[in-house]
């Protein structure tokens, strides 16, 4: 990526448990997401992980086991260009999964409930589905 290129980033948790993946909904809207979230300026992906992991859901990633899934992108219509980049890792973590007050629910889905996440979270679901993670 060029150092012109501004294109908008997350880093995301990817935690999957007995064949379901842990998603969150903000509130106020109908679509699903990992956890996670924007880079503050100067962050690396592991201070933006346990950062936005505590945020939302008031629980710490080892950042120690932060493993690479993978990155996704969502391409723009007509010129190709990449629409929006999720960098997303596995992490083991300590202390409950509860939502905090900008997440109005927390739920495990099977690859099943696809439909239900955003467009680049789908990408994901077909990673995890086609590893076999996410029957």
């Amino acid at each position: 990526m060029g150092k012109s290129e501004s294109v908008p980033e997350k880093v995301a948790w990817v935690l999957v448990r007995d064949g379901r993946v842990l998603v969150t909904r903000c509130r106020g809207l109908d679509v699903f997401y990992f956890p996670g979230g924007k880079r503050e300026p100067g962050e690396s992906d592991a201070e933006t992980l346990s950062r936005e992991i505590v945020e939302e859901l008031r629980s710490r990633v080892d950042t120690a086991t932060m493993v690479h899934v993978g990155t996704f992108e969502t391409r723009r219509e007509g010129d190709g260009g990449t629409e929006f980049r999720m960098i997303c890792y596995t992490a083991e973590y300590t202390g409950p999964l509860v939502a905090s007050s900008e997440i109005e629910e927390s739920d495990w889905f099977g690859y099943g409930d696809r439909a239900r996440v955003s467009a680049v979270d789908q990408l994901v679901f077909d990673a995890l589905h086609a590893s076999g993670q996410l029957p």
